[in-house]
């Protein structure tokens, strides 16, 4: 039985206590076995960049997925917040990234890289020929979570909503299904982001391209971008904020892979010439 299944479980019984039987303060007595920390992988700064250039080259099917790729390591972010990012959520101008809804269901900001502005302007805009095409073809649009889809009924339909990593193609959506406009139930053809599985395949081929030989995915790209900045000298109460980490101490796994005099900051003690 997994970890994350007990304590799934565990709730279920202290609910059933507090709120059938109640019981408002039931205590189990149960002690679950702690999980050990697990070092994350990290690529360094030319693993990093030979893994970029890989995704950059027009030959391979990872092309495509190069904007996301750089995107991800340049701001620090989780696999679902590059792939759910909406145009609205990039400003070129003041060069910030916002993710909504992130992990724990909040809102936080992080920086956009200087040097994709142009990149990113030009996605847009390919962003915006779909979103015209999907609008001449009578598309339902893009998904918009429940609560924001009552408060802003148009917003599907709108650019600002828009994926800036759609799909190619439009594909169905079975958790809206047509009203009047279909009496057998038929779901409605929406434009996707980009999946999610589909890319990070794309990093670990690009990875063995590259004859990078760890265990990369697309997470390695945000542990990356800690680990670069810890490096560089950026207080790590700063990183915690874009990482969006809720305590301090998860951020502070990154001290254990930094090099250097911000991040170990120590020296082997084996001499060069032994």
């Amino acid at each position: 039985m997994t970890e994350g299944f007990t304590w799934q479980a565990l709730n279920a019984v202290a609910f059933f206590f507090r709120y059938v039987l109640g019981v408002e303060e039931p205590v189990f007595g149960v002690k679950l076995k702690k999980t050990g920390t697990r070092i994350p992988v990290v690529l360094s700064k030319t693993e990093t960049r030979h893994l970029l250039e890989k995704m950059d080259e027009q030959e391979t099917k990872e092309a495509r997925y190069a904007l996301a790729a750089r995107i991800q390591y340049g701001a620090g972010l989780r696999l679902s917040e590059v792939m759910r990012l909406r145009v609205q959520d990039v400003d070129l101008e003041r060069g910030t990234v916002t993710v909504r809804q992130g992990k724990g269901g909040k809102d936080r900001m992080s920086v956009l890289p200087k040097s994709m502005v142009k990149a990113i302007a030009a996605q847009i805009e390919y962003a915006r020929g779909l979103w015209e095409s999907d609008c001449r073809n009578g598309q339902a649009g893009v998904y918009v979570p429940g609560a924001l889809a009552r408060k802003f009924r148009r917003a599907a339909e709108t650019f600002e909503w828009f994926w800036l990593l759609p799909a190619k193609q439009v594909s169905r959506d079975p958790d809206r299904v047509k009203g009047c406009a279909s009496r057998d139930g038929e779901p409605e053809m929406r434009r996707h982001h980009m999946h999610d599985k589909v890319y990070n395949e794309a990093i670990k081929r690009a990875a063995r391209a590259a004859g990078i030989e760890k265990q990369v995915t697309s997470h390695a790209l945000r542990h990356s971008f800690a680990t670069h900045l810890l490096e560089s000298g950026t207080d790590l109460r700063r990183i915690q904020d874009l990482l969006g980490h809720e305590d301090i101490t998860t951020t502070e796994i990154y001290l254990h892979v930094s090099m250097g005099v911000h991040g170990m900051g120590v020296e082997s003690v084996l001499p060069q010439k032994f």
